[in-house]
Parts: C-alpha cells; sequence; structure tokens
C-alpha cells in the first residue's frame, strides 16, 4: 500500500509554475507566539523536486555576502504565493554551482528570457 493513495494531493491555485534559473518571490506564512504573519523570501530556483505530494522547490539568495537557501513544500497550505519575477535560460536541471558565485557573477550567469509583447 502507497502513502500517496491514501492522500489526495490538492494542487495549490496561488503557486506557479517554476523551474530551476527562474527569480521568484515566494511568501510564506509564518506562525509566532502573536499569530500570523506573512513573510517574503525572493531569490533563485536551484532545485525543484517533483512526485506528488512530496514535490517541492529550493530557492537560494545571498544577504550580506552569506547564502541562504530555503526549501519549499510545493503542496504546503502556508505557501500563499509564489510569483515568478524574471526567466533565465539555462542548460541544466540543478543550479548547485551557484553556491559558489558572488551575486555579480550570478547575475552575469543567469541570462533573461526575452518575452515577445503582445500588443492587441
Amino acid at each position: 500500500m502507497d502513502v500517496s493513495s491514501l492522500v489526495e494531493v490538492g494542487s495549490n491555485p496561488n503557486v506557479a509554475a517554476v523551474s530551476p534559473g527562474d527569480t521568484v518571490k515566494v511568501v510564506i506564512k509564518i506562525k509566532d507566539a502573536g499569530g500570523e504573519r506573512l513573510q517574503t523570501f525572493q531569490g533563485v530556483v536551484i532545485r525543484v523536486r517533483k512526485g506528488g505530494s512530496g514535490a517541492s522547490f529550493t530557492a537560494r539568495r545571498s544577504i550580506y555576502g552569506i547564502g541562504v537557501e530555503r526549501t519549499f513544500p510545493i503542496h504546503s497550505p502556508l505557501l500563499e504565493k509564489v510569483e515568478v519575477i524574471q526567466q533565465a535560460r539555462i542548460r541544466r536541471a540543478k543550479l548547485y554551482y551557484l553556491r559558489g558565485l558572488s551575486s555579480k557573477q550570478l547575475r552575469a550567469k543567469l541570462k533573461p528570457v526575452l518575452r515577445e509583447s503582445t500588443k492587441t
């Protein structure tokens, strides 16, 4: 018997489809002693794990020269909103090599995808 057959996975409509190389802005609910608050995390997606109820993605950012990575479960009810800010053209599935780069080198590596504007 498989656990995934017992638990139904409901997709979160506020979560955009993310892929490695995307710069995302994640709004997540944090439970404190005083109640709940919203916290934002903006970074580059370096890993996406698929697999039904265990799906997650890892985002990385650099704050004052220190790298911070955070893993977010996609189907979590605490995930308030995931917004893709910028997409990049990459050639790897896992971007672990970005850990050794500075912020300036990171921006040079991630080449933005040019989107065609739709004028009507």
